[in-house]
């Protein structure tokens, strides 16, 4: 019969340690005991050699590394076909888990004694007989106590391995194995859906991660699966497959310990999303606000090709709202699917605010889950109002405009999802409204739509190469120069736009750096600058009292109870 380790109340959290030196592999075990893990993993694939010569002094000091660890231990030794270092034979490694597996006596003045689990590949314990006899001896059903479980695992760090379901299959008829690990490059996040649903429906402890961007949902929403363990690094250069959380990342910014079956997820949506400040906004937002939610990054694939990303961000929607237990109730969706959110909504016929369905660009899904069966979605548009109200001390009020004679004059540079919805707000704010970009057919058709929106002599095109700052009240950079990325030292204007710029209001979208180029040349020309980070702060609170609707909590001013997020964001 098959050996079970004993129950958890909790999907455990361990740290993979690349051992390369047995004391500072201790010095790392003990910091993750510190910072909150329940075990960690020795890899000691790079320094057990399998060589016959120092075999003996590699197999002490491994022995006295699991004497003393702080925590229970995993001892893996992974193969380089399975993305590992050891390059040795496979009788010399399965020899030193026999070692480690029944180890017993004292060194020096530690009491030997094996580690909690042995980690094999299942595709090793199932190419020779010999092997798994050795195996199971190590792991075998003794008078001990302490005798370590072992981990069948299987690993591509490519892709989804295409014979999956067959390897899985075969992997569950080892009778010895007590756990059950999976992990690959998941391909989109509904591979990690895939390796989710794993978790919920093994019948025996499993562990199944995707490697990737698109793996870290796993990652994170392992424990609301019921999988035996997630893996965080102690350091971002330290993790041992790509797409792995650190130990603070997963225990304060996402709060993994609060996880369970029922939590509600909600996420940031785009291509890139990594640089996002959302998870940390709003995972602190839903913390004060006493919230059973966490908010995790959503990557969906984009490509010149429109077409090709709408139908993959469809496609991802519908699995993520579909899903029958991940509880997906909302969204912010920044580039480059601001666009495809509105598209989504008409061709579903789901309810759009009148500035999303105006500009079709939108940045907020909600998804009414009152009835499971049919959820319900609604799309918004945050960043619009988010702008209004920083300009609105300066004028650009729906007052039509106080404090400047005649109608406030605004310039947006750029034509993408964020320029066309802010450039359609300013318009219905009463601002007479300049599109400049380099393509001008683009910003033509946001002077068009408009006009068609109701609200004709708004607007006007205009070339970036040649507009220039002077005469604006107010100035709304909505292009992705100056982002951190290839382009951050860049701006989108030369450095006679700012010539006679006054002091006018001045916004950038960006908010990673916090000064862009754009930001000091404005600084620098005596404009009131606005950051990025200002406006996303903004239209931030306004997603989370549309995924969080109380009558007592008021948009504006901005919630009292909330107002710790300002500080944790601008330290």
């Amino acid at each position: 019969m098959t050996r079970r380790p004993p129950t958890t109340p909790r999907t455990l959290i361990c740290v993979p340690i690349m051992v390369h030196d047995v004391d500072e592999a201790l010095h790392d075990a003990q910091r993750s005991k510190s910072g909150g893990a329940d075990l960690v993993e020795f890899r000691i694939d790079d320094f057990f050699t399998g060589d016959a010569q120092t075999a003996d002094r590699e197999e002490r000091e491994l022995l006295r590394l699991v004497a003393s660890s702080p925590l229970a231990c995993i001892v893996t030794c992974r193969s380089k076909d399975e993305g590992g270092h050891y390059d040795g034979t496979d009788e010399a490694r399965i020899s030193l888990y026999e070692r480690l597996g029944t180890a017993s006596g004292k060194i020096g003045d530690l009491n030997s004694h094996p580690p909690r689990y042995l980690d094999i590949e299942a595709a090793t314990y199932l190419r020779s007989a010999n092997l798994a006899m050795k195996v199971n001896l190590a792991v075998a059903e003794r008078d001990r106590d302490d005798a370590p479980w072992l981990i069948a695992s299987m690993h591509d760090f490519a892709t989804r391995p295409p014979d999956l379901l067959r390897r899985l299959a075969a992997a569950r008829q080892i009778d010895k194995a007590s756990v059950l690990k999976v992990a690959y490059r998941a391909r989109s996040l509904r591979d990690s859906l895939e390796l989710l649903d794993l978790c919920r429906e093994a019948d025996s402890p499993t562990i199944a991660l995707g490697m990737g961007e698109y793996g870290t949902l796993s990652r994170i929403l392992a424990p609301k699966f019921g999988g035996f363990l997630t893996f965080a690094s102690l350091a971002a250069q330290s993790a041992t497959a790509p797409g792995q959380p650190t130990l603070s990342e997963l225990t304060d910014l996402y709060r993994f310990r609060s996880i369970k079956p029922s939590t509600r997820v909600y996420g940031i949506i785009g291509s890139p999303v990594s640089h996002s400040l959302s998870p940390k906004v709003h995972n602190a937002g839903f913390e004060l606000l006493k919230q059973d939610a966490v908010y995790v990054p959503l990557p969906i694939a984009a490509s010149d090709d429109l077409e090709a990303s709408y139908i993959s961000f469809k496609a991802t929607m519908w699995d993520l709202i579909h899903h029958s237990h991940l509880n997906f109730c909302g969204a912010s969706v920044t580039l480059p699917h601001k666009e495809n959110l509105v598209r989504l909504a008409r061709a579903e016929k789901w309810k759009l605010d009148t500035i999303s369905d105006v500009s079709g660009s939108a940045n907020t899904l909600v998804v009414d889950r009152s009835n499971p069966a049919f959820p319900r979605c609604s799309v918004f548009n945050t960043d619009v109002r988010a702008v209004s109200e920083l300009l609105d001390p300066h004028g650009v009020a729906m007052s039509g405009g106080a404090g400047h004679s005649g109608r406030p004059k605004a310039l947006v540079i750029g034509a993408g999802g964020v320029g066309r919805a802010i450039a359609h707000g300013l318009a219905r704010d009463n601002c007479h409204v300049t599109i400049a970009n380099r393509t001008i057919d683009k910003a033509q058709a946001i002077v068009n739509s408009i006009a068609l929106s109701g609200f004709p002599n708004h607007a006007r095109s205009a070339y970036l190469e040649t507009i220039k700052a002077e005469g604006f009240h107010f100035i709304i950079q909505c292009t992705s120069v100056g982002m951190v990325g290839p382009n951050q030292d860049q701006t989108p204007v030369s450095p006679e736009f700012w010539n006679n710029a006054g002091n006018a209001a001045v916004l950038e979208t960006i908010y990673t750096p916090r000064e862009t180029p754009f930001v000091k040349d404005a600084l620098a020309a005596g404009c009131r600058v606005h950051y990025g980070r200002d406006m996303f702060i903004l239209q931030a609170l306004a997603q989370m009292m549309l995924w969080v609707p109380d009558p007592d909590i008021p948009y504006a001013p901005p919630p009292e109870h909330l107002a710790a997020i300002y500080e944790r964001l601008t330290r």
